[in-house]
């Protein structure tokens, strides 16, 4: 299993970068990051993580979402100009996110309760 891995992955890399590429190219038109598609109402991690991110990472990733969900409605991309700035590729999540994963697993190898969970009405 391993060879047959180590035979594909010259192949598996090329197509990812290609892949990777083309998700970044959707993302600038419409001036998002790679970390903007995470939802935190699907996954309990997420909405930690947004928690504890400072106010003006959150205030920049809301107004990314609006935005792009504003050029979506008009059916219309960024300009050339403001499109030369974005960078989708820049994270500014996954750093926490892997901390807020590392303290969920950690808390179920001790048998603890999360800290947080979701309360559904």
């Amino acid at each position: 299993m391993a060879a047959l891995a180590k035979w594909f992955a010259p192949a598996w890399n090329a197509l990812a970068g290609r892949y990777r590429a083309a998700v970044f190219k959707e993302l600038s038109g419409y001036g998002l990051r790679y970390d903007d598609l995470y939802d935190p109402l699907k996954d309990e991690d997420v909405a930690e993580a947004l928690r504890r991110l400072p106010p003006d990472v959150i205030v920049a990733r809301n107004c990314r979402l609006r935005r792009a969900c504003d050029l979506d409605l008009k059916h219309d991309h960024l300009s050339g100009e403001m499109l030369a700035k974005q960078t989708p590729g820049e994270h500014y999540l996954q750093e926490v996110l892997a901390e807020v994963r590392k303290e969920r697993a950690e808390r179920a190898s001790l048998g603890t309760q999360p800290a947080y969970t979701r309360i559904y009405y």
